[in-house]
């Protein structure tokens, strides 16, 4: 298991939808394992492969306060969400030293493989719902502030850049 570097925006891996992944190998295996300890060193409560350069379709995502309990996922797909809003402010290790309110459903049921290959159907609310569709945003290619306003997302771009 090892920390690994997040890549900077605008990295073009960011902007790019990552590859469905066909069964459980080691090499997901150890993506996964790689996501969880860059996800704990952050520390965050979620992380997409695509973040860390891996174009497969595989995200973490822990909104516990301790830290140990990672949901690994494969092919997640947002299957129903719900009416209820929920706003949280959301940054992301890409793009450092900003972040944004963003609205997104209160809660979310969603299909994806598991560790064991199986499929799962489970439901997320709260931090972890709004962690899952922020995972799922990476790896198709989206990040958080593609959510706000062209003059809003803007001026966070030139912000982080400012910082740099």
């Amino acid at each position: 298991m090892t920390v690994r570097t997040c890549i900077p925006w605008p990295d073009k891996r960011l902007r790019t939808a990552a590859e469905p992944v066909t069964e459980v190998t080691d090499e997901v295996r150890q993506t996964w394992d790689d996501l969880i300890d860059t996800m704990y060193a952050m520390p965050g409560v979620g992380m997409g492969a695509n973040q860390i350069g891996v174009m497969l379709r595989v995200i973490v995502v822990d909104a516990t306060e301790e830290g140990k309990s990672a949901v690994r996922m494969a092919n997640p797909e947002i299957l129903h969400a719900s009416a209820q809003p929920r706003e949280h402010e959301e940054a992301s290790p890409n793009l450092v030293g900003v972040s944004a309110k963003i609205e997104r459903p209160r809660a979310v049921t969603v299909r994806y493989m598991d560790e064991n290959g199986e499929t799962v159907e489970k439901d997320f609310v709260g931090l972890w719902a709004t962690s899952v569709q922020h995972q799922i945003d990476h790896i198709n290619g989206k990040m958080y502030f593609d959510h706000l306003s062209k003059t809003k997302r803007s001026m966070l771009i030139k912000k982080a850049q400012k910082r740099r």
